[in-house]
């Protein structure tokens, strides 16, 4: 029997209201990329985004807990599966306490279901599982560029990441254009604020045809 995937499908977005979270589960609080992740959080649920993640520990455990402190909802997007069956997945936290949960059956419906959640998106250092995050991101945006949901990639470390993708893949223009990095807060701020501003005169761009 074969499993329904949602694939979340092109629309125009009037604004950026939720924004997910992309990182490491394996990071706790002492980490100061937890710090990091608390922080934007807190300071994105302040300014009235819902914060999305995945319902884990790590970076969306921080996530989660600075939605909290910046008096702001959350809403993850979660997949428990059988620890024999997928023993390296770290599954749902339970102290991860949102005020929604969206459970989906397999990993694939939990990835896209954080697309479709999400108007915008910021990703942090992580493993596998943020690389298959920032893919299908960056895809998504590629595919649906001018109606595209941009993110941001946080941390110094993503100028070379992006350096050698651009060396050893086939990399676009426009697929240059969808997101930014960031090394700090300090940077996102003015970074989310522009692709607000972005979005503001796209849409109005469209609605004037």
């Amino acid at each position: 029997m074969r499993t329904q995937v949602i694939i979340p499908s092109p629309k125009d977005h009037s604004s950026i209201k939720n924004v997910a979270v992309f990182g490491s589960a394996d990071v706790d609080s002492k980490d100061p990329l937890y710090q990091e992740a608390f922080n934007v959080a807190r300071y994105l649920a302040y300014h009235d985004k819902v914060i999305v993640n995945g319902g884990g520990p790590g970076i969306m455990q921080a996530a989660t807990d600075g939605a909290k402190a910046g008096g702001g909802q959350t809403l993850v997007v979660t997949f428990s599966p059988d620890p024999l069956e997928a023993p390296e997945f770290e599954g749902r936290f339970n102290e991860n306490k949102a005020d929604k949960e969206i459970k989906t059956k397999n990993y694939v419906e939990r990835m896209f279901g954080l697309m479709e959640h999400a108007d915008a998106f910021i990703i942090f250092k992580g493993g596998t599982g943020t690389l298959s995050e920032w893919a299908t991101t960056w895809l998504m945006a590629h595919i649906y560029y001018g109606h595209h949901k941009p993110f941001i990639l946080y941390g110094e470390f993503w100028y070379e990441v992006v350096q050698c993708m651009e060396n050893n893949f086939f990399i676009g223009k426009h697929e240059m254009e969808v997101f930014e990095i960031v090394k700090d807060e300090a940077e996102l701020i003015p970074a989310f604020t522009r692709f607000e501003r972005e979005l503001a005169i796209r849409m109005s761009k469209q609605n004037a045809v």
